[in-house]
């Protein structure tokens, strides 16, 4: 399976203290055939500088000014080329195994997300994301357990998921419930990403949500409608 492309999908933001841990843990693990598409916000740090100074012909650098994560998410994924999609923070540190272990179970799966050790400070003082196996619809419907920065999917997947409905929680959600229905997801409960807790991170992983329980309800609906939507659109386009 290793001669298929990989496509990993990162978008940043101001992460000049960060970025370049990141992606070495990435460029160690991919061929050179692999491609890491980069769609920055309008940095205004030394994010754009450091990306460039590695000079490394896997990255893809695009310059956007969305201001809007899920809609920069988006973007970078419509520009994927590889047979499979590895989502990525800019943040993070992945462990030295990650891309050998998810290749080996999307041989069996369409989509595969996995634990996360988090930690503040020294990467050897970390948590658990999952303290226990979390998977399923209803477990992650109720609270999202999917975490993004984990998460690898068969590129085809893509079909189905883009474009993105203007109402989801997050892009993560979105494309895992689009992958229980148009194919199979597995939970790895394992980690395979040091998950980096900095005050400025896009998602809440392993903290309390500060979205009051009608906000959280508000969310589940336009969730439900965003998929029914999507199923009904991608029928009718099959039985034309």
């Amino acid at each position: 399976m290793r001669n298929k492309r990989i496509s990993v999908c990162m978008t940043t933001y101001n992460g000049e203290h960060y970025i370049l841990d990141q992606l070495n843990s990435i460029l160690n693990q991919l061929k050179d055939n692999d491609e890491v598409l980069i769609s920055d916000d309008g940095s205004i740090d030394n994010t754009i500088k450091i990306i460039e100074s590695i000079g490394d012909p896997r990255i893809k650098l695009f310059h956007n000014s969305f201001r809007n994560i899920i809609l920069n998410f988006e973007f970078v994924l419509c520009q994927v080329s590889g047979d499979f999609v590895f989502l990525s923070d800019q943040d993070d540190v992945w462990y030295e195994n990650k891309v050998e272990i998810i290749m080996a179970l999307l041989k069996t799966n369409d989509l595969v997300y996995t634990n996360a050790s988090i930690f503040k400070g020294s990467k050897e003082d970390t948590v658990l994301f999952n303290q226990k196996n979390k998977h399923g619809y209803l477990r992650n419907f109720v609270k999202n357990n999917c975490l993004g920065a984990t998460m690898a999917f068969k590129s085809d997947l893509l079909n189905y998921s883009l474009p993105f409905p203007k109402k989801i929680p997050m892009h993560d959600m979105w494309i895992y419930f689009i992958s229980s229905i148009y194919g199979k997801s597995f939970y790895y409960n394992k980690p395979l990403i040091y998950y980096r807790r900095h005050g400025g991170n896009a998602s809440n992983a392993s903290e309390k949500t500060e979205n009051t329980f009608f906000k959280i309800i508000s969310i589940r609906t336009n969730l439900i409608i965003a998929i029914c939507k999507r199923v009904f659109t991608n029928f009718s386009k099959q039985i034309k």
